[in-house]
């Protein structure tokens, strides 16, 4: 009997220690994973572990964290929330359940949780995240109603898609990490996702982009590929892709306390891709890539392709990645690369810079004023020189990370965003912009008594200058015609009395059609009603040396009634519209 209880007492005994050695040996597994920004492979682990009775701080917070780093932001809002009920917290666990409640949306909740951590911790910083769930706030209950923006189901997929980008000889090209079709899929353990590529997107489906040739697999390895701009001409590429170089020759990074793995970081790089034949066949290193120090990615292309903007962090910056540029030599080479300087950099991260065909750079921004995440900006200038940036508010930014806005005329695009209600983890978009409507207020003419002074009326053509644009107001066609309607005389009957009172001024009128006919059609309709327009202001007495006109067609569509979009006639109407361009004196 004696024998039997301790034998009974030495197998629970065993049973103890075998326990209490496992986890320990879990926990450290979990943590060399973590450490290697291994996520997705450390999660198993780390969840097997808090969803134990009594699990200890250290297992759920891994947990939080590793839901936050791969972008599961309600699943992080959920163990963040146990993490800070339990005595030994870190402070910094307040700090990231802030975050992710904001991105959730839950920005009263938000505001408690920074002001319980910059209690103890850089107090400097409240007012800043305070402004930014206020404006959040704000902005989702007063949209810019300029803007409409539609999730594109035609790019996006279940995996991760974006970074559009539009070449006419080329079309849409755009960085995925969806499978490939006959390819076993590769994965980053960083996530559990695969890596992205490059995909072309042929009316409406996507196929990979091929990169690859025979002895140069520059493209083919387990490397992140995006995004790409392309030159006009569309021969060079110059595509973001992380280091392709085998671990042993990366330069290893500061070991974190207590750690003995050797750990590294792929940083980005630019890489110049050339045609010869129709075929991508050149790849070359843009010079001041330098993976042993910092990251170069992200290119975006001057209208002229003589200034190269990209974002990175090279030593000298204002922080963490700042937005850069380098203009093209008479040789053709890059120059020293230039901080774009601190009016549009701060202390945060910059990324993702784009540039219109009127030089107003777009790029993304975690450091200025908006709504949480990534907010998309607006500054006009060049090299360093920039007004004060603009946030583009709400639809267009979010409480989560919105990037890649790219657009040519500022009046429709794309952008990318890891928002909720979208088809996968990151999401294509399109948007639409409206210029308001600045004309209204200009009156007729009206007859006064011959000893009376001539009134000036009060129109913004009148102060306007060379190169200022409007849209003329109600000056709209019948579908498939180009006669003035009467509606429309009234209006341009106000415009000439604005002509007659500015005698040397010279203006360019641009007619536009809505999408539906071919587009060969629109633009020669386009230009019939430019001209008509300009006719009808030489039978008003306009001299015509002073009138020009063009027609764009459905090139430059105020919303998104493309071809094939279902949209009402009134919608439809908005773009058959006037615009008037001041050429000077």
């Amino acid at each position: 009997m004696k024998k039997a209880t301790i034998l009974i007492l030495l197998i629970i005994t065993l049973a103890i220690t075998v326990k209490a050695q496992e986890q320990p040996n879990k926990i450290m597994i979990a943590d060399k994973l973590f450490e290697r920004y291994e996520y997705f492979k450390s999660l198993n682990i780390y969840l097997k572990l808090a969803n134990r009775n009594h699990p200890t701080t250290h297992a759920v917070e891994r947990v939080a964290d590793c839901y936050r780093l791969i972008n599961d932001y309600e699943k992080a809002e959920t163990w963040y929330k146990k993490v800070v009920d339990m005595n030994e917290a870190a402070i910094i666990d307040r700090y990231y359940y802030a975050e992710v409640l904001l991105r959730n949306k839950k920005i009263t909740e938000a505001r408690e949780q920074y002001k319980i951590y910059y209690q103890s911790e850089n107090t400097e910083q409240l007012p800043f995240k305070l402004a930014t769930c206020d404006s959040a706030e704000k902005w989702m209950k007063s949209p810019v109603t300029t803007f409409t923006i539609k999730n594109e189901p035609k790019f996006n997929s279940k995996s991760s898609d974006w970074g559009l980008t539009h070449n006419d000889s080329i079309g849409f090209v755009f960085s995925s990490n969806r499978k490939i079709s006959n390819k076993k899929k590769q994965i980053d353990n960083r996530d559990g996702d695969g890596y992205f590529k490059l995909f072309h997107a042929i009316k409406d489906t996507a196929e990979l982009l091929e990169l690859n040739t025979k002895g140069n697999p520059i493209f083919n390895g387990d490397y992140h590929i995006g995004p790409a701009v392309f030159t006009n001409s569309g021969d060079t590429a110059y595509i973001t892709i992380t280091t392709t170089l085998p671990k042993s020759q990366i330069s290893v990074d500061l070991k974190s306390k207590g750690s003995v793995q050797r750990l590294y970081t792929r940083r980005l790089q630019l890489i110049i891709a050339t045609k010869v034949k129709g075929k991508w066949a050149i790849f070359k290193s843009f010079p001041y890539n330098n993976i042993k120090s910092y990251s170069v990615g992200h290119a975006a292309l001057s209208k002229s392709g003589s200034i190269l903007y990209f974002s990175s962090d090279i030593p000298g910056g204002e922080g963490g990645t700042d937005i850069w540029y380098c203009e093209k030599q008479s040789d053709g080479e890059w120059s020293t690369p230039i901080n774009c300087g601190k009016v549009i950099n701060t202390k945060e991260e910059e990324t993702f810079p784009n540039l219109s065909a009127d030089n107003t750079l777009y790029y993304s921004s975690t450091g200025l004023p908006g709504m949480g995440g990534m907010d998309i900006f607006k500054a006009k200038g060049e090299k360093a020189d920039w007004g004060k940036p603009v946030n583009l508010k709400f639809p267009v930014n979010s409480t989560s990370d919105d990037f890649c806005f790219t657009t040519r005329d500022s009046l429709s695009g794309y952008f990318s965003s890891n928002r909720e209600g979208g088809k996968g983890s990151d999401d294509i978009y399109s948007f639409g912009y409206t210029p308001p409507l600045v004309v209204a207020s200009i009156p007729v003419k009206v007859s006064k008594p011959v000893a009376a002074p001539k009134p000036i009326a009060p129109s913004p053509l009148l102060t306007m200058k060379k190169g200022d644009s409007f849209v003329l107001n109600n000056i709209y066609f019948d579908l498939n015609k180009s006669n003035i309607r009467p509606d429309a005389a009234i209006e341009l009957n106000k415009l000439v009395d604005v002509l007659q009172q500015r005698p040397t001024m010279r203006i360019e009128i641009d007619a536009h059609t809505d999408s539906r006919a071919p587009s060969n059609y629109n633009m020669d309709l386009s230009k019939r009603r430019a001209a008509s327009t300009v006719a009808y202001l030489v039978k008003q007495g306009i001299a015509q040396n002073r009138l020009v006109s063009r027609g764009y067609g459905d090139t430059r569509l105020l919303n998104n009634c493309g071809k094939g979009e279902h949209c009402t006639e009134a919608e439809h109407q908005i773009n058959r519209r006037v615009e008037v361009r001041v050429l000077g004196d």
